[in-house]
């Protein structure tokens, strides 16, 4: 089983859950989901994510999803599985069960109820306890989601008491300084960032191993994180800075994900742009704007590769 560990690195790419017009689960466009993420050369997958709906879906629809997902990446690539539940319980049952499907690992964010440090280290270490050390976990630091805020030494502490705790989903915000700390603190650690890849060149320079989002064109991440591996700093900027005003529209709250699902939709990789109620859908202003950043898109690029 290939697992993540403290050297994983490059783009997981954060996985969609596609739905048919009616509100169901769409396994076909599943299937077709995976594969355009493939065909982008992502490192990773992560799915039943925040962007993933995960809350929306039954415990039913969960084991499915998952099962489906991971049968189709059939251990091409690591598949992280989001597995935060209100109950510590409930998250080790799928947790374990994730991983005797063929996960990679799974990914946890601390739940809202959580108000001060000690309660938090405390949650994460009864977690570990109960999930064992054959289960890696990649910590989600989301503060703007969860409101639950978590130091630099307290993250050190973390990751240097539990083994099994190998990657860091770092979507603070502001959040450069806090990546340099990291680094500098505990150099054997996996830092994916998220928030859209909107920080994505200076994270890297800090020291990020990569991106775990879910931009609409996940080659965008994959071709930054490769140009500034090779040193090409400008390059990788100048193409970042195209495709900028599109992560910047995903990344609106309560709207952005019916950008995404829609510009996914439009390059054929789901069938229906639907996200489940409670959930923003895209009115025709909002679609003849999209139009035209796409098309503002498709010229830079073409100016930018000449």
């Amino acid at each position: 089983m290939n697992k993540i560990t403290r050297q994983s690195s490059g783009v997981f790419v954060i996985c969609a859950t596609p739905f048919t017009l009616e509100g169901d689960l769409d396994l076909d466009s599943t299937e077709s989901l995976i594969e355009f993420y493939l065909q982008q050369q992502v490192t990773g997958i992560t799915i039943l994510g925040m962007m993933g709906e995960a809350p929306k879906l039954s415990s039913a629809e969960t084991i499915s999803f998952m099962r489906h997902v991971l049968k189709i990446v059939d251990q091409r690539v690591p598949v992280v599985v989001g597995v935060s539940q209100a109950g510590i319980d409930n998250l080790v049952q799928l947790s374990h069960s994730a991983m005797d499907s063929g996960a990679a690992g799974v990914m946890i964010a601390p739940p809202p109820s959580i108000k001060h440090e000690q309660a938090l280290y405390q949650y994460y270490a009864t977690c570990m306890q109960k999930l064992g050390t054959a289960v890696p976990v990649c910590y989600q630091d989301f503060p703007l989601a969860t409101n639950v805020h978590i130091s630099v030494p307290m993250l050190v502490k973390l990751f240097t008491e539990f083994e099994q705790l190998v990657m860091l989903k770092h979507e603070d915000w502001p959040g450069l300084n806090k990546i340099t700390q990291l680094r500098a603190a505990v150099p054997e650690m996996s830092i994916l960032v998220g928030n859209g890849g909107i920080f994505l060149p200076q994270e890297l320079e800090r020291g990020a191993n990569g991106a775990m989002t879910g931009f609409a064109f996940p080659e965008m991440l994959v071709e930054v994180c490769k140009l500034q591996k090779q040193g090409k700093l400008d390059l990788a900027e100048d193409i970042f800075e195209a495709y900028l005003p599109l992560v910047r529209h995903e990344q609106q709250p309560g709207f952005g994900l019916a950008v995404r699902k829609e510009v996914l939709r439009r390059r054929g990789a789901i069938a229906c742009a639907l996200t489940r109620e409670p959930g923003p859908q895209m009115n025709k202003t909002d679609h003849l704007e999209l139009d035209r950043m796409l098309r503002r898109l498709d010229k830079r690029l073409t100016e930018i590769r000449g």
